[in-house]
């Protein structure tokens, strides 16, 4: 059965709690999810950031409460329970100087924590390039940088290396290159635009979609064969409210999400609602199951090799 889109009609049903996000991908026949987008940090980094969000802090803008502030195997615990087969631990430095041991703290909790993708990050400064490539030669699979936190231009010189490094290897870098949810001089899709145009071959995956820019991200992905784009917190009430996605560009989003492009991702632990919310806004856009399948397993595990 399809609607008059020629979208099948959805076998899935939107999650409502997080109990029922399990059966969400048993119906539509994934083994699980791929989750590209969370975080696990050093704790007393953790609690600062948590702090941060508590306090409403000027790159957070609006009331943010932490849902899963729970200790780190609280944390993990649920990812497994939810079906999340594989995920990030993304972190990022905002300021010189914290890259390099931030990246030994994540590669260690990947290779003590099963399902993990190895992840790291980097900072404008003129060691960048050799602690990448000790980071890749460690076996890192997905990087991690904050435009708008670190305060820096992708094109920053000092980067330039270390982009071409990432390219070369083919190695994903989740980019928060969007203004949302506060933009800077150092956001939006100009400053990003300017770092593809450097190095084409990058396999970049825009978080948030770009929010609010999002059509202007869709045309880099369409534009880009590596570029994709991260759902995490698109289409959630919580996000809607100051940054809804524009209804006319759903057909857009459907073909790239087809095309492979589109990947699940969540932000978790530093949500202030639950983990169902974000597969049942998904769901809600009835871009039809091949689409969920797509986002929320088979292109992350085709672009991380997963089995």
């Amino acid at each position: 059965m399809t609607d008059s889109a020629g979208v099948p009609a959805p076998d899935s049903r939107p999650p409502v709690e997080d109990a029922a996000v399990p059966e969400f991908w048993q119906r539509l026949g994934l083994p699980g999810l791929v989750d590209v987008h969370t975080h696990f940090l050093p704790p007393r980094l953790l609690r600062r950031v948590w702090a941060y969000f508590d306090a409403a802090g000027p790159l957070v803008g609006r009331e943010w409460p932490i849902r899963y502030r729970w200790d780190e195997p609280a944390r993990v615990a649920h990812l497994r329970r939810l079906g999340v087969r594989a995920f990030s631990a993304l972190a990022y430095p905002h300021r010189p100087g914290m890259a390099e041991s931030l990246n030994r703290w994540t590669l260690d909790f990947a290779a003590r924590t099963p399902g993990c993708l190895p992840s790291a990050t980097f900072f404008p400064e003129p060691t960048a390039g050799r602690y990448v490539r000790d980071a890749l030669a460690a076996g890192a699979r997905v990087f991690k940088v904050h435009l708008q936190v670190g305060g820096f231009l992708p094109t920053d010189p000092a980067l330039d290396d270390v982009w071409g490094l990432l390219a070369d290897a083919g190695t994903p870098v989740v980019v928060h290159a969007g203004h949302a949810p506060v933009g800077t001089a150092h956001t939006g899709p100009e400053p990003f635009a300017a770092l593809l145009a450097r190095h084409p071959r990058l396999a970049a995956i825009v978080a948030h979609l770009g929010a609010p820019d999002y059509a202007a991200f869709l045309d880099l992905a369409s534009s880009y064969e590596r570029v994709r784009l991260d759902t995490t917190m698109a289409f959630t009430p919580f996000f809607d409210r100051v940054t809804p996605f524009p209804a006319g560009e759903l057909p857009r989003l459907r073909e790239l999400g087809l095309a492979g492009r589109v990947l699940l991702g969540s932000d978790f632990p530093n949500i202030p609602y639950p983990y169902a919310e974000q597969l049942a806004g998904l769901a809600r856009l009835e871009l039809g199951d091949d689409w969920l399948r797509a986002v929320c397993w088979e292109s992350a595990a085709a672009l991380f090799d997963l089995d």
